[in-house]
């Protein structure tokens, strides 16, 4: 389908939504469909609420923010069950100025535009539905039309509050053009739409000195006075302030705390009271969701400062830290490159997650426990399994500093490395090494990185280096070894059948002879070895796989590859060094033979076949895995 027909049928669908009729019309539509009545918040609420939540080890995980924010399940979670969830069942939290607050580049814009690019689309949904007084500027809720004396006996009959009260302007316009008949007042669906300025506003912050607070509440329009004979006739009113725009919808503050004060106490009385001062009128109602955005710096200076203590409890905070997890770092990273015009570029497999690797370190705090460091936290808090560790020393762990993850490198200097070091080298390759060198260069243009800070960043890159060789050498070891994974799972299953014997105290038959022989001690200790098992500990070592077998036969599972993490380690490292000798003369050879050729072509078709590598990526992991093992 062309992309006009798509724009055509885009029309037509948004014709079919439209819909125009009286308020008593509106009446009978509410008797069906309560929830277009519904406020702001809750509408905010119930549209995070209709995208799904599911849960993930006992934890909630809003599907509305998936794709586009990644790692801040957590702060998310938060923000929907502390803020959101009691804002929609109209408890006083509503009446407070949401600021969220977080190190830059932590996703808090991204978070407002969701909600605001979520709002336009819900707001054509059924369940979304909004209705507004026809020709009203500020998209006035009809339920202001009810008088205040009636609207016991309506919420009685409808079970709908209604809270607000008519603005001047329809005020007017209900006694002049309706003549009072408030069942013969127009009423329409609206769709919200920030470039359309209806129910979504954005304001930030210019020049204190020069910025009018019209921007906010709108202005005199002059024009019209000598039209209208009066400054406080509200025909001669531009409703066209920000916070009139954003009535029905959401309104973002950008910078809220560089703000003026006049400003931030026509908020607080917004948020408070739901309603503002405008001109030389009563005050008007509004129903939207304040959402502004602020640094940790910023913060600390605006509650430092002892003019600012009555704004301090009308405004609920909530931090946004930075991912802390490597793998949610990964695809924030892939999400940038791939709107970016650089996408085309091949990047070698395990790049982005290297880079992640050292971002993350960067924002972790150095662990209080002896026996975790920077490396085993980071694969905790990643969900990965930890020998000797489980999920309850990670929460330990988390709650021993309540700023983690409030500071540290940020992905668009990541980013921005990795554009580089594309643009630089301007070939269709780039590799971890590639990246990791150009985020120990930019270290010294980077204007707010310290002398201090700097050693502290160089020691994560190499952190970051050494995870990086043993991921490479694995990849090599994989390419390697012709069917990996048979040949692991062969040397497991000799290696259980020993140790089941040594633990038994039993004898083997030998395949070949078919006479009892003793457990293969030299083949289990090669094994053990390769983690670190010493002499003394191969007994416990062994007696723990057995428990471990037994424990998976009592569940009805099956003991394998994949059951132990250490066994697993020792196995492909086994594996690996057996493969050594073979590996280091075939990529360091540079006048390979014929057989030493065919070997190097086999393992580049298989990492690029198997692993994702293009043949650029495959013959430099080969060199790189080769000067390693010639160290």
């Amino acid at each position: 389908m062309s992309i006009l027909k798509k724009v055509e049928n885009y029309r037509e669908e948004e014709e079919k939504l439209k819909w125009e009729g009286t308020f008593a019309d509106y009446l009978e539509i509410l008797k069906e469909k309560p929830w277009v009545a519904q406020s702001a918040h809750s509408r905010v609420y119930n549209m995070i609420k209709d995208a799904g939540v599911e849960e993930v080890n006992g934890k909630r995980r809003y599907k509305f923010f998936s794709n586009q924010l990644f790692g801040l399940e957590e702060a998310l979670e938060r923000l929907v069950e502390e803020y959101f969830h009691p804002s929609a069942k109209r408890l006083d939290v509503r009446k407070r100025i949401l600021l969220l607050m977080g190190p830059v580049s932590g996703g808090k814009s991204t978070l407002v535009s969701m909600l605001k690019r979520g709002l336009e689309e819900y707001s054509r949904t059924d369940r979304g539905t909004i209705f507004a007084i026809k020709g009203c500027p500020m998209h006035e809720d009809p339920l202001h039309l009810i008088p205040q004396h009636l609207r016991e006996d309506f919420q009685q009959e409808f079970g709908i509050r209604i809270e607000g009260n008519l603005s001047p302007l329809n005020l007017m316009r209900l006694e002049k053009e309706y003549s009072g008949r408030i069942e013969d007042v127009l009423i329409e669906r609206i769709f919200l739409s920030e470039d359309k300025r209806v129910g979504i506003g954005t304001f930030s912050p210019s020049d204190p000195k020069s910025q009018d607070i019209a921007d906010l509440t709108g202005s005199i329009d002059f024009s019209t006075i000598a039209e209208y004979g009066s400054e406080s006739d509200p025909r001669a009113y531009r409703f066209d302030g920000e916070l009139n725009k954003a009535n029905r919808g959401l309104m973002e503050f950008q910078e809220m705390l560089k703000c003026d004060e006049k400003f931030l106490w026509h908020l607080l009385s917004l948020t408070q009271e739901g309603n503002f001062k405008a001109g030389r009128f009563a005050l008007i109602s509004a129903d939207e969701l304040i959402v502004a955005h602020t640094n940790e710096t910023e913060y600390r200076s605006f509650i430092s400062n002892k003019k600012n203590e009555a704004l301090h409890s009308r405004i609920i905070v909530m931090p946004v830290p930075y991912n802390l997890k490597v793998t949610q770092e990964e695809k924030i990273y892939e999400k940038m490159i791939n709107e970016s015009d650089v996408s085309n570029v091949h990047i070698a497999p395990h790049t982005l997650r290297v880079a992640a690797m050292f971002t993350i370190l960067t924002r972790l705090k150095e662990p209080k426990r002896g026996d975790i460091d920077f490396i085993k936290k980071m694969r905790l808090y990643d969900g990965e399994n930890v020998e000797g560790f489980n999920t309850a020393d990670v929460d330990e762990m988390k709650k021993e500093y309540q700023d983690e993850g409030m500071s540290g490198i940020d992905p668009r200097y990541v980013i921005n490395r990795i554009s580089s070091t594309i643009i630089r080298k301007e070939v269709p390759s780039i590799n971890a090494l590639d990246v990791l060198r150009a985020l120990k260069e930019g270290l010294d243009q980077h204007p707010s990185i310290t002398q201090e800070l700097r050693e502290k960043y160089l020691n994560f890159i190499s952190l970051a280096r050494k995870e990086y060789d043993d991921i490479a050498k694995k990849e090599v070891q994989k390419a390697f070894v012709y069917s990996y994974e048979e040949s692991a799972k062969t040397l497991m299953d000799n290696y259980l059948d020993n140790v089941e014997a040594y633990c038994n105290k039993a004898k083997m038959r030998d395949q070949l002879t078919g006479e009892e022989i003793n457990p293969d001690e030299k083949l289990m200790r090669s094994i053990e070895e390769q983690i670190g098992i010493s002499e003394n500990a191969k007994k416990a070592f062994r007696e723990e796989i057995l428990i471990r077998i037994s424990a998976y036969a009592r569940k009805g599972k099956r003991f394998d590859y994949n059951s132990h993490d250490r066994l697993r380690e020792a196995i492909q490292k086994k594996l690996f060094a057996d493969l050594k000798d073979v590996v280091k003369i075939t990529t360091s050879s540079k006048t390979p033979d014929e057989q030493q050729l065919k070997k190097i072509n086999e393992v580049v078709a298989r990492l690029v076949d198997e692993h994702g590598y293009n043949s650029s990526s495959a013959n430099d992991l080969l060199r790189y895995v080769g000067s390693l093992l010639n160290r």
